[in-house]
């Protein structure tokens, strides 16, 4: 199970790093390329090196932290995230982010979280997935977070659907995906329709080329999702592929391919994980320290239920 945790988080950074020179960009399947690479000239991330990640990873890390410390809590969490945001710190953060940041700034405690549909909320559904054992309150307590940045009832579909796919990968408890696909269908109709009719894409063999056409492949939590799990769908036994392709497919590349990252990492452990892609990562040990950390609180809730 440690390793599982490790390649949990250590796999969503390193997806989030591949996406990040593509962020926002079109689809580039026919000329992608593997490993990491810099952005091109002008494009919002074109400060960072290759290899590092983008603000998704910077607020796992964040939750992580705090979850890891047993000092989590809504109050805590949105202040750490004003004072990265009030320094420069975050990497072209999501557009909701910053908005509920400068709502944070104006210490306006009845305003903060915007009714948004973005994804900028979802990497922090994992810390939460490693943190608890029992899902109803790890998914309860993600959705709660996420109201801190995202107050529509989309989000926190999107949040609680991203908990139960890494929860079952984590778990080896049923298929991930088919769980995932029922907990949408219950918390977001149109989700869960989005989300089943992209597996149906995959069932029927669909070229990936014609599914991001189909699916979409914008910020919105109805795009970002349902194309993470069609592709999870479609490469999960090969873990390299799923990496590089998802970093290419335009778009919310940084998120989807974290969210592609933390489930293979959390399914099948570091060894899943390219030696190549973990040695060149930015922070490599400190994301597995925290993932360690992390499953020895996930160990004592354990023993306590």
């Amino acid at each position: 199970m440690p390793d599982n945790f490790k390649g949990c988080m250590l796999g969503a950074a390193i997806g989030d790093a591949l996406g990040m020179p593509n962020e926002s960009t079109s689809p580039n399947l026919q000329k992608m390329r593997y490993g990491y690479r810099k952005a091109y000239k002008g494009h919002p991330n074109a400060g960072l090196n290759p290899g590092q990640f983008t603000d998704d990873t910077q607020l796992m890390i964040l939750a992580g932290t705090l979850l890891a410390d047993g000092r989590f809590n809504e109050e805590r969490y949105a202040s750490a995230m004003k004072q990265l945001y009030a320094r420069g710190g975050f990497r072209f953060p999501d557009g909701s982010i910053s908005a509920a940041c400068e709502h944070m700034l104006r210490d306006d405690p009845t305003v903060a979280g915007v009714k948004s549909t973005t994804s900028g909320c979802l990497s922090i559904a994992i810390p939460f997935a490693l943190s608890y054992p029992s899902l109803s309150e790890g998914i309860e307590r993600a959705v709660r977070a996420c109201n801190v940045t995202h107050t529509h009832p989309a989000a926190h579909a999107a949040i609680s659907t991203l908990v139960v796919l890494i929860y079952y990968a984590l778990n080896n408890s049923g298929d991930a995906i088919a769980q995932a696909e029922k907990k949408a269908l219950v918390e977001d109709e149109t989700l869960g329709g989005r989300i089943r009719n992209a597996l149906m894409l995959s069932r029927e063999g669909i070229d990936t080329e014609t599914a991001i056409l189909k699916i979409g492949h914008d910020v919105s939590v109805y795009q970002t999702l349902p194309l993470a799990i069609f592709l999870i769908s479609r490469y999960q036994e090969y873990p390299p592929d799923l990496l590089t392709v998802a970093a290419n497919v335009g778009g919310n590349t940084d998120t989807i391919a974290l969210i592609c990252g933390a489930y293979i990492g959390a399914k099948k452990g570091m060894e899943a994980l390219p030696s190549d892609l973990l040695d060149g990562l930015e922070d490599r040990q400190r994301i597995e320290l925290l993932a360690g950390r992390l499953n020895t609180m996930y160990e004592r809730r354990l023993e306590q239920v």
